[in-house]
């Protein structure tokens, strides 16, 4: 299940995340910090078809499959915490 957290309007952020991973918790931290609106999914709490959906989804942008991956604007890819990546959101 896709989650949304409120903020700052920007680019469209789809964060594809593990609930286990540090870099994940990092980024949305991050992302937190700087007050941007995104939404996010989980993909090792979802079940059956939606987990499919959303790896296939990852796949898709990011072939090795590995997380934190950020879809902006459904464009372009973030892959991993990148700092300055993201903080670079905010001068869209």
């Amino acid at each position: 299940m896709v989650k949304h957290i409120s903020g700052k309007k920007g680019p469209h952020l789809m964060l594809y995340s593990l609930s286990t991973c540090p870099w994940c918790q990092k980024t949305k931290e991050l992302l937190g910090e700087l007050g941007l609106e995104y939404y996010y999914a989980d993909a090792d709490l979802l079940i059956d078809s939606e987990r499919l959906d959303v790896m296939s989804d990852v796949e898709r942008w990011n072939p090795k499959r590995s997380f934190p991956t950020i879809v902006v604007d459904n464009s372009r890819c973030i892959i991993g915490c990148q700092e300055n990546e993201l903080r670079g959101l905010l001068r869209v």
